[in-house]
Protein backbone atom coordinates (compact mmCIF):
# COMPACT_ATOMS: atom_id res chain seq x y z
CA UNK A 1 0.00 0.00 0.00
CA UNK A 2 1.27 3.72 -1.07
CA UNK A 3 1.19 6.60 1.44
CA UNK A 4 1.79 9.82 0.38
CA UNK A 5 3.41 13.03 1.10
CA UNK A 6 1.61 15.31 1.28
CA UNK A 7 2.53 19.30 1.20
CA UNK A 8 1.79 20.92 4.99
CA UNK A 9 1.87 24.46 3.80
CA UNK A 10 1.24 26.90 0.50
CA UNK A 11 5.00 27.61 -1.17
CA UNK A 12 7.44 26.47 -3.51
CA UNK A 13 9.86 23.40 -3.87
CA UNK A 14 13.16 24.70 -2.65
CA UNK A 15 15.34 21.25 -2.54
CA UNK A 16 14.18 17.74 -3.14
CA UNK A 17 16.46 15.49 -0.51
CA UNK A 18 15.40 11.67 -2.26
CA UNK A 19 15.44 9.96 -5.13
CA UNK A 20 12.67 7.43 -6.52
CA UNK A 21 13.70 3.91 -5.12
CA UNK A 22 15.67 5.63 -2.17
CA UNK A 23 14.58 3.77 1.61
CA UNK A 24 13.53 5.96 3.97
CA UNK A 25 12.36 5.62 7.77
CA UNK A 26 9.83 7.72 9.50
CA UNK A 27 11.33 11.32 9.81
CA UNK A 28 14.29 11.31 7.10
CA UNK A 29 13.89 14.59 4.70
CA UNK A 30 12.14 14.08 1.70
CA UNK A 31 12.25 17.52 0.55
CA UNK A 32 12.39 21.37 1.74
CA UNK A 33 9.70 23.37 0.64
CA UNK A 34 10.31 27.40 1.16
CA UNK A 35 7.40 29.31 2.51
CA UNK A 36 6.86 33.39 3.57
CA UNK A 37 11.02 32.87 2.79
CA UNK A 38 11.35 30.00 5.56
CA UNK A 39 12.37 26.65 4.87
CA UNK A 40 10.08 23.63 5.52
CA UNK A 41 11.39 20.35 5.95
CA UNK A 42 8.98 17.32 4.70
CA UNK A 43 9.39 14.51 6.37
CA UNK A 44 8.39 10.89 5.83
CA UNK A 45 5.50 9.56 7.70
CA UNK A 46 6.02 6.27 7.22
CA UNK A 47 9.10 3.24 6.38
CA UNK A 48 9.73 2.04 2.74
CA UNK A 49 10.93 3.35 -0.42
CA UNK A 50 10.04 6.34 -3.08
CA UNK A 51 7.93 5.12 -5.39
CA UNK A 52 7.38 8.40 -7.33
CA UNK A 53 7.85 12.34 -6.62
CA UNK A 54 5.26 14.15 -8.28
CA UNK A 55 7.10 17.71 -8.22
CA UNK A 56 10.36 18.95 -9.02
CA UNK A 57 12.53 21.63 -7.55
CA UNK A 58 10.97 25.31 -8.29
CA UNK A 59 7.14 24.25 -8.41
CA UNK A 60 4.68 26.07 -6.55
CA UNK A 61 2.74 23.98 -4.86
CA UNK A 62 -1.06 24.39 -2.36
CA UNK A 63 -1.30 22.99 1.14
CA UNK A 64 -2.10 19.13 0.99
CA UNK A 65 -0.79 18.40 -2.28
CA UNK A 66 1.02 14.85 -2.90
CA UNK A 67 4.68 15.34 -3.32
CA UNK A 68 5.85 12.11 -3.33
CA UNK A 69 4.52 8.65 -2.71
CA UNK A 70 6.11 5.92 -0.23
CA UNK A 71 5.18 2.17 -0.67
Amino acid sequence: MSNPVESPVVGTVWKIQKSVGDEVEVGDVVMILESMKMEIPVEAEDDGTIESISVSEGDAISEGDVLAMIG
